[in-house]
């Protein structure tokens, strides 16, 4: 079984990553060259900036080297990416500084950063590219514990991720549909829309994966 995937990276726990200490996966990955590390934004985001659907001000979970956050900012959004990958964000700073872009960048465990309260909240969106499906169930209720005070009345937390009509047991762990309406099922949350999407890759072999993007609102 790889332990790579074609999606976006986690940022903090690979779930079905086999061996040695979570982080050690994306350090690794990074230094031997991402699958989930494409250089541009997923188009599926593209489409949702294109189409007005994102707010103002931006979180992005498991940011990377930043294509996402960067490709906002450069719209004219106000954009946080949290990432556990140093060089990752290190590599999101540079580009940063090198388009003359405001978007910051947090290094750290992503739920550990968001629990810390620390983060300039609240956020219009809390959007990501892999994070969610890298979750234990344990992790995920954290996160949905974590995301409450993050988010505006009203806003939404968007994320990508593998579907469970990914065939094989590669790469990180598959969700199905009926997960992320449970996962939100709780006071506050409203499960707008889950509908299929792609992942794209870096992997020229997996150029895309089956997958789902998801928006939940806040109340």
């Amino acid at each position: 079984m790889s332990d790579g995937h074609p999606g976006g990276h986690p940022g903090g726990h690979p779930g079905g990553h086999p061996g040695g200490h979570p982080h050690e996966v994306f350090h690794r990955q990074y230094a031997q060259g991402a699958p989930w590390d494409i250089g541009r934004p997923q188009p599926e985001y593209i489409a949702l900036e294109e189409a007005g659907a994102l707010g103002a001000k931006v979180l992005e979970l498991g940011c990377g080297r930043g294509d996402l956050s960067l490709y906002l900012a450069e719209r004219g959004h106000d954009v946080t990416g949290v990432d556990v990958v140093p060089a990752a964000i290190d590599s999101a700073r540079e580009k940063a500084a090198e388009r003359g872009l405001a978007a910051r960048f947090e290094v750290g465990d992503v739920l550990d950063v968001l629990e810390a309260g620390t983060l300039a909240g609240p956020y219009d969106d809390v959007v990501d590219v892999g994070f969610f499906h890298a979750l234990t169930d344990a992790d995920r209720t954290r996160l949905v514990r974590a995301l409450v005070p993050l988010l505006a009345s009203g806003g939404s937390y968007r994320f990508l991720c593998f579907s469970d009509k990914v065939p094989g047991e590669w790469g990180p762990r598959r969700v199905s549909e009926a997960e992320i309406r449970s996962t939100f099922d709780a006071p506050g949350w409203s499960v707008a829309v889950v509908d299929e999407a792609v992942l794209e890759s870096a992997r020229p072999e997996m150029p895309k994966v089956s997958a789902w993007l998801a928006t939940i609102t806040r109340a």
